[in-house]
């Protein structure tokens, strides 16, 4: 009787134990993902991450945050890197601040188009900008959001047909060098602002004009404080879903493949919203009583690279690297 009951005990202790080492096992596999955004949780990229973490919902769980909540915009790459902040939605110009190579991927008329846009991050090209984020900023990244050209929107009753036209016009740029640079490069004289400050600044005439893409204006409703919009199309508006490397380094490698499956699934759904979605507001923009105007795109492409090739900025482009951006 002793040696059963000693044999069921150590059954039970079994158990028991068990027990205790898979329940943190569980919990390591399934962790809590927090994501930062400095979009709003009406944006299609909102509905990009929704699908996302459908998907990964058993290897992770994604905490969104939606409209620089939990970090301000500009922030949140300093957020992942002291390991406050698991996954984020991150600005290329803002990894440009710390890596001066990647203000290559922030100038003006680099990627013809989405698909370009796509395409550099595919290529061996790519790898190695992505690769320098990973080594140099702690950073894994998942693939480029795609959310619209950028185009010029305007309080002020001015047509603008070329750089030169741009001249004296307050825009609103957000902060940093990256940023302001690129609104000096299409004549403009840039405006630090944050995004959510936009709409009043226009309200109010602290600024003259903003630049977003289309989709950008109709969901932060900048048309209702602007007359104008110039189809400049000067930079493809994208940014970058990331995740910590530790958070990424933390998973299998069958979880890291699904993961990576499903926010590449994600984002070609979002870039083919954003597209559509463009074709459809120029129309519903005019029908509002906006001026739409198409400038000398030529004019303007030749200003804005002239301005960068004679630059400090260009000194620290790899070599080769834009002739093999142009090649794609």
């Amino acid at each position: 009787m002793l040696l059963n009951l000693t044999r069921r005990a150590l059954m039970l202790g079994s158990v028991a134990i068990a027990a205790a080492v898979s329940m943190p096992v569980m919990a390591q596999d399934a962790p809590t993902l927090r994501f930062s955004a400095v979009f709003s949780d009406q944006d299609i990229r909102a509905g990009m991450m929704g699908q996302f973490a459908d998907a990964v919902r058993d290897i992770a769980t994604i905490e969104p945050y939606y409209g620089g909540t939990l970090f301000r915009q500009g922030t949140e790459l300093v957020a992942l890197q002291r390991g406050n902040l698991e996954m984020g939605n991150i600005a290329p110009q803002d990894i440009s601040n710390q890596i001066p190579e990647w203000s290559l991927l922030t100038s003006a008329y680099l990627f013809r188009d989405a698909e370009h846009l796509r395409a550099f991050f595919d290529s061996e090209v790519g790898d190695q900008f992505k690769q320098m984020a990973e080594e140099q900023l702690g950073i894994h990244i998942l693939g480029p959001t795609y959310f619209g050209a950028r185009q010029v929107g305007l309080r002020i009753d001015k047509e603008i047909q070329t750089p030169a036209d741009m001249e004296g016009v307050r825009l609103r740029m957000p902060g940093g060098d990256a940023w302001q640079f690129l609104g000096s490069a299409i004549g403009a004289s840039p405006t630090p602002m944050d995004y959510a400050e936009v709409y009043t600044g226009l309200q109010t005439g602290a600024i003259d004009g903003q630049d977003n893409p289309l989709p950008n204006v109709q969901n932060m409703k900048f048309y209702e404080v602007m007359d104008q919009i110039v189809l400049t199309s000067h930079l493809i508006g994208y940014d970058l879903l990331v995740i910590s490397s530790d958070a990424w380094n933390a998973m299998s490698a069958e979880d890291q493949e699904a993961f990576q499956a499903a926010a590449s699934e994600a984002i070609n759904w979002s870039q083919g919203e954003h597209i559509a979605m463009e074709e459809q507001l120029i129309g519903e923009f005019e029908a509002a009583g906006l001026n739409i105007y198409e400038p000398d795109q030529d004019a303007f492409r030749a200003y804005a690279q002239e301005q960068y090739l004679n630059s400090d900025i260009s000194a620290s482009w790899p070599e080769g690297a834009l002739e093999a951006i142009n090649a794609l």
